[in-house]
């Protein structure tokens, strides 16, 4: 007996629907598996970089130091540089200072600059003009001044001239200075109005 017209369809356990529902569930969790890789090759590549980073790091940091001290060494050579220079301007300076403080009538045949003084050897007429021309001035730069003469072949005087500046005359700053002035002031030697 035949109560229906169609041929009836085979039944499966599983539908189109659940199907359909099995495909999505695998996409959904293959796309999960495939970020989770992903983010697991991304995690191992950016701890390969971060240890690449600290290499790099470590190697610029030493460089860096080297340039540090390289620096430091050319900063010394120009320090050292400039003071040569500066001393050699000042050399320069004083012994061109000592040749215009010499006059016409007394010849110099040796001349020694030292820190705190100088030594002058030479020929003069006589001693007055030495202690006119010459020392007189050197009386006024330097603190102490020794002259010694002896006659020279042609009739002249040859004579050696030591001249020295003190140290403790000479203020080393503003508060050396300042410090002598109550020192001066609690002696007695300098009013308080000045």
């Amino acid at each position: 007996m035949i109560y229906s017209y169609i041929t009836p369809r085979k039944k499966s356990l599983i539908t189109p629907e659940l199907r359909l529902l099995f495909i999505f569930f695998f996409i959904t969790i293959s796309m999960l598996i495939l970020t989770y890789l992903f983010l697991v090759f991304k995690d191992i590549t950016f701890e390969q970089d971060k240890k690449d980073i600290e290499v790099i790091e470590d190697k610029l940091k030493s460089e860096l130091l080297k340039m540090n001290s390289d620096m430091a060494f050319a900063e010394k050579q120009r320090d050292l540089a400039e003071r040569v220079f500066t001393q050699n301007v000042v050399l320069k300076d004083s012994i061109s200072n000592v040749f215009d403080l010499v006059p016409e009538r007394i010849t110099l045949s040796e001349v020694k600059l030292l820190e705190k003084g100088l030594i002058l050897y030479g020929v003069t007429p006589s001693k007055d003009v030495y202690d006119f021309m010459l020392q007189a001035p050197l009386r006024s730069i330097f603190h102490r001044t020794y002259s010694s003469f002896y006659p020279a072949q042609n009739g002249w005087l040859s004579f050696v001239s030591k001249n020295y500046i003190d140290d403790e005359e000479i203020p080393r700053n503003v508060e050396n200075v300042e410090d002598n002035i109550e020192i001066e002031k609690s002696e007695g030697v300098i009013d308080e109005e000045d």
